[in-house]
């Protein structure tokens, strides 16, 4: 059994507690897990939930089960504001000492898949197969790491927001330096053009 990180953390414990966050155990689950122990150890962060809970930012590029296992180890969550959604649907994930500056980014694997099968090969189930190879898989088989630097900028620290201004159009506040400027007016995103949403057709002529 190999885990280079295993000596860090206790993979099933881990487990356990990221399976009552999510609901079930999958591979996205080990994935997420895994890559946490080897992020965590990689900018020196021993107790992401005790000591060091203020010295740790996540930026998460997926959202997928993993991330729910990266939430569950860390302790980090977006309503902490020490968790970052980053959409660009990568099994990735950024783990930032905040007290050193040191980032280190945890790539999975694409290849690890068919590794799995290699360490699973009586396994029928494929996904039941990645999930248990996952957990006894060297740390290189499963990913890529490097070495980043993250400038976090003070409006995306934890804490009370800087500040909290009014949408011109809409009325609604905003806070955090979310505002945008047009012809000298405060918007915010969607009164800019860059909602999610569109307003329906019956609350638009209720008012």
């Amino acid at each position: 059994m190999h885990l280079d990180s295993q000596n860090y953390f206790s993979l099933e414990k881990l487990l356990n507690e990221s399976v009552r966050l999510h609901g079930h155990l999958c591979p996205g689950q080990v994935l997420g897990v895994r890559m946490s122990m080897l992020g965590l150890k990689g900018i020196g962060i021993h107790d992401p939930k005790g000591k060091d809970r203020k010295n740790i930012m996540v930026f998460v590029e997926m959202d997928r089960c993993a991330t729910d296992a990266v939430q569950s180890v860390t302790g980090c969550s977006l309503g902490k504001r020490t968790l970052k959604f980053m959409d660009y649907g990568k099994m990735a994930a950024t783990f930032v000492n905040l007290k050193t500056g040191k980032a280190s980014r945890v790539i999975a694997r694409e290849d690890a898949r068919e590794k799995a099968k290699e360490h699973c090969p009586d396994r029928e189930d494929k996904y039941e197969a990645q999930a248990e190879a996952y957990k006894v898989m060297a740390d290189h088989e499963l990913f890529d790491v490097m070495e980043v630097e993250v400038a976090v900028r003070p409006e995306d620290m934890p804490g009370r927001p800087l500040r909290r201004v009014q949408c011109s159009r809409c009325g609604e506040y905003v806070q955090d330096m979310r505002e945008l400027k047009s012809e000298g007016k405060i918007l915010c995103r969607p009164c800019a053009g860059e909602g999610y949403y569109a307003i329906s057709y019956r609350e638009r002529y209720a008012k």
